[in-house]
């Protein structure tokens, strides 16, 4: 059961494959494409973290070689803390070293910090060579894999140093997923949910129905609709504005809120996607505040939030003004004010720089 989705861009145009077990057909995905952008005997550097590179390493090295690929190896170590420009100068050694080429690659294999940060290495080495994303988590399978964000962390601030940067290929093994810690399922669910509160009513209403959404319990077919209704739209947003210059920053539903929860707990007690889940709670209530939203609405996320198992509330130690001070370094912040996504039916949100502090002072308050 394989699904493949176009993501059609004015200049380069891509494909992402959701295959089971396709992570043994990397290789072969790479050099028979319909447009074949590299040829077999080039330099490939494969980045991933330790634990990611023991289950699943071998296993992709195997693919690339098996074409001809010659390929040299990155090993980071996991977690949002390492997501800075320590770990891309690690990958420009290695390039380096290797002496990677501008007709080389980079192939990501990991969850969204390494599938950003190899982006972000591809995208500035000899001012840009091509980069596959391999997502190994759900998060990083409906997200952070897809429309061509790359970047990293700066001290002040999540994702501030960063290009645009679009991959050659796309390749979802929905199989690896079975390796997921639950916590990680989870973080990817926040993603998921997302799609269906501002772009895709029917994904929504099929989460609703669900008795449960646990990783252990979600049967290959669900899974699949997930992962095809999620990227879908994802594609379809990315191929509407490539570089955020209006729609999509749509897609940055709850992260608002959400990366100052992050920066503000040194990304390390709460992971993007529980951020992600406390924020869209905050920008659900905000929107009903505004009078943008029904009541009944936000009560129907809230519930499915708290059915995946997702936090609604905000961490106790964290200081509401310290929230708000946060949000003016956020980078979606345009001539000073705030944007915010809010919605304003299942399926539909807007972008607006017209929440006041008073009113998300009020809706934080009441998530303590």
């Amino acid at each position: 059961m394989k699904s493949t989705i176009p993501v059609q861009l004015p200049n380069q145009s891509y494909e992402i494959v959701i295959a089971p077990d396709g992570l043994d057909s990397l290789g072969p995905w790479i050099v028979e494409g319909e447009s074949p952008w590299i040829k077999p005997g080039q330099k490939v550097l494969l980045v991933s973290n330790p634990m990611i590179f023991e289950r699943y390493g071998h296993r992709a090295i195997a693919s690339l070689e098996q074409v001809g690929f010659q390929v040299s190896q990155c090993i980071l170590p996991a977690g949002e803390q390492h997501k800075n420009l320590e770990s891309i100068q690690k990958i420009y050694d290695v390039a380096l070293t290797n002496r990677l080429e501008r007709g080389s690659a980079m192939v990501s294999l990991g969850g969204g910090v390494i599938g950003d940060m190899t982006g972000f290495a591809a995208a500035t080495w000899l001012r840009g060579i091509a980069v596959v994303q391999t997502p190994t988590s759900l998060l990083a399978m409906v997200d952070a894999s897809i429309g061509g964000k790359t970047g990293v962390n700066h001290p002040q601030g999540k994702n501030l140093i960063g290009a645009f940067h679009q991959p050659r290929l796309v390749l979802i093994d929905p199989q690896v997923l079975k390796t997921l810690p639950e916590r990680e399922f989870r973080a990817g669910m926040a993603e998921v949910i997302k799609y269906g509160v501002i772009w895709d009513e029917e994904l929504f209403k099929r989460l609703e129905e669900e008795k449960t959404l646990e990783l252990h319990s979600i049967s290959d077919d669900l899974l699949q609709m997930i992962l095809t209704h999620s990227c879908q739209a994802k594609a379809e947003v990315v191929s509407q504005d490539e570089k955020e210059a209006g729609l999509r920053a749509i897609l940055n539903y709850g992260h608002t809120i959400g990366h100052a929860v992050e920066s503000l707990t040194g990304y390390q007690t709460v992971n993007h996607g529980e951020a992600v889940a406390i924020g869209m709670v905050a920008a659900g209530q905000i929107a009903v505040e505004m009078g943008l939203w029904d009541k009944t609405a936000a009560d129907r996320q809230f519930d499915l939030i708290q059915k995946v198992g997702l936090p609604t509330q905000l961490p106790v130690e964290l200081d509401i003004e310290a929230i708000l001070e946060t949000l003016t370094t956020d980078k979606k912040v345009k001539a000073g004010k705030v944007r915010f996504v809010l919605p304003t039916r299942i399926g539909k949100a807007i972008v607006t720089d017209q929440v006041t502090s008073e009113v998300i002072r009020k809706v934080l308050g009441r998530m303590r």
